[in-house]
């Protein structure tokens, strides 16, 4: 069951990732994080996702994300952004502030090494905000394109 729910999240991921290749800015990334279907991301449905994905990639299963996770974390971000990955080309805009919040600095609020759960997700909300442009609480097409 984890197996699916780890390849189903890594797929979401690697859409929210995809975000420089499309004809309409954000629109895969909201297609895949949007869990109400109303064309907007919320930040309790980011809050989700991000409980999904840190869920995918605490391998031990201990509610912490250590060295070893971080380390997988980082290669599966290299290949998704690398020249041939879907999510190539994603330094700038949008596509950054969700690879940085996808690193342990941006995420480890105490700085002891280790990212809870409890801190993970409270990090969805400065990435949220950074991407939530015009600050009325959802994330849309607009607010994904050209910054």
């Amino acid at each position: 069951m984890k197996t699916l729910l780890l390849l189903t999240t890594a797929l979401a991921l690697v859409a929210g990732l995809a975000l420089a290749q499309q004809a309409t800015p954000g629109a895969y990334f909201i297609e895949q994080w949007d869990m109400d279907g109303n064309g907007e991301v919320t930040l309790a449905e980011a809050e989700e996702k991000r409980t999904e994905v840190f869920v995918m990639f605490d391998a031990a299963e201990d509610g912490v994300l250590d060295a070893s996770d971080w380390a997988a974390i980082a290669e599966h971000l290299a290949a998704e952004t690398g020249p041939n990955g879907p999510a190539g080309g994603m330094g700038h805009g949008p596509g950054k502030f969700i690879h940085d919040s996808m690193t342990q600095s941006y995420n480890d609020a105490d700085g002891d090494g280790m990212v809870t759960l409890d801190e993970f997700v409270a990090a969805t909300k400065t990435v949220f905000t950074q991407i939530d442009r015009n600050g009325d609480g959802a994330m849309t097409p607009a607010d994904f394109g050209k910054m």
